[in-house]
């Protein structure tokens, strides 16, 4: 093909059917054959409008899963997972989803699922069993991509925030802060420091060293960060030396702690949509601390409140002067810079609470800043005024 030609034919693929009657009308004409025509009507269903208020996919099932069976022939994973979204949102086609066909025909990612967890009290026995299959892969694949980065960063955190003055071993010494700690003893002509005091790791300390709560926002547009706060959780969970709890909270309270065995059973706990009270969850979680000390609360919500916004913010300020670390996590998602109440995250900033969206990748590192009091600044994807 030319190289005319196959400029054409990019642009034309590109712009669709408008594209091509304009470019008829100018005198230019290219036909789409094989693979490119197939290409070509799988995105004018879902982009053209003419072609929308025409055939376009309509609300038949059949003519979906058709649809959904070419895009994965003709387009990479990636791309078919972006149309997927867009059609469920551009053509409202979640009513489909309830169809056990049409489960087994989608491409399963995360917006699904979070599609599926907001129809689940919707959702008939026969396409239950389906549903639980799309989000079972979906958790498979997350816990293959998250979990061993998450227990490497969270482990090495644990052992490096248990100091011990009296280290056995040269291998359980912290050299960095050893030096730091004895620089009054440095001997210039000798060129070195003598360290009359050792800093070490306490490894292979046993029992409880942290306690974490998650406490997930609900509503609908949380619907990414409740899939990865629940896969999370899980995770954490497995980990002796932590004690996690997970708290999923719209209107209402409810603890999911006794099911993060199993984070497929976790996610279909879940209820997303309807109203928010942050400070009923922030009240609950409250009742959950018993070591103020050594325990970490990360909130993932957008922080818009339904409820008593200034006794939410008074009882976040109580937990931190008892010495718990409030984290507030905008979104858990790779979805950007999120949407999210500006005032509130302001107010929790001014109070030294940080509010920022972090990445699924950049959660590890964070879960480690945070057992080591340490800055959160290299785990933050969006910061209030940013």
């Amino acid at each position: 093909m030319g190289g005319e030609e196959e400029r054409l034919r990019r642009w034309r693929l590109a712009l669709g059917g408008a594209a091509a009657e304009r470019a008829m009308e100018g005198g230019l004409e290219t036909v789409l054959e094989g693979a490119d025509a197939r290409m070509d009507a799988a995105l004018s269903a879902l982009y053209d409008e003419q072609e929308r208020r025409g055939a376009g996919l309509g609300a038949s099932a059949p003519r979906v899963a058709r649809w959904l069976g070419d895009i994965r022939e003709h387009f990479p994973a990636g791309v078919v997972q972006v149309m997927q979204k867009d059609a469920i949102e551009r053509l409202d086609l979640t009513r489909l989803l309830l169809e056990p066909e049409m489960l087994e025909a989608v491409e399963p990612d995360v917006h699904l699922v979070g599609t599926l967890l907001s129809l689940n009290r919707l959702m008939p026995e026969r396409a239950r069993e389906s549903a639980r299959a799309v989000v079972r892969t979906v958790v498979r694949e997350l816990e293959a991509r998250l979990t061993r980065r998450t227990l490497a960063a969270v482990s090495g955190a644990l052992d490096r925030s248990a100091r011990t003055h009296r280290p056995r071993r040269a291998a359980e010494v912290d050299w960095d802060r050893t030096i730091r700690a004895n620089l009054g003893n440095y001997l210039p002509e000798r060129g070195t420091v003598v360290p009359s005091r050792l800093v070490g790791y306490a490894r292979g300390q046993r029992g409880v060293r942290r306690d974490v709560v998650l406490a997930v926002d609900q509503s609908g547009s949380m619907a990414a960060s409740v899939v990865y706060a629940g896969v999370f959780a899980a995770v954490l969970a497995s980990m002796r030396a932590l004690r996690t709890s997970l708290v999923a909270f719209d209107t209402s309270v409810v603890d999911l702690t006794d099911q993060l065995r199993d984070p497929v059973e976790v996610l279909f706990g879940t209820q997303l949509g309807g109203g928010t009270d942050i400070n009923r969850a922030v009240a609950y979680c409250q009742n959950l601390v018993t070591r103020p000390a050594d325990t970490i609360l990360l909130l993932v919500s957008d922080l818009f409140e339904g409820g008593p916004r200034e006794e939410m913010l008074r009882r976040i300020a109580t937990m931190t002067a008892a010495g718990v670390q409030v984290i507030v996590l905008l979104a858990l998602s790779d979805e950007g810079a999120p949407q999210y109440d500006h005032e509130n995250a302001a107010a929790l900033a001014a109070m030294g609470v940080p509010a920022f969206a972090c990445t699924p990748d950049a959660f590890p590192e964070l879960m480690a800043a945070a057992i080591e009091r340490r800055s959160y600044d290299q785990c933050r994807m969006t910061r209030p005024g940013q």
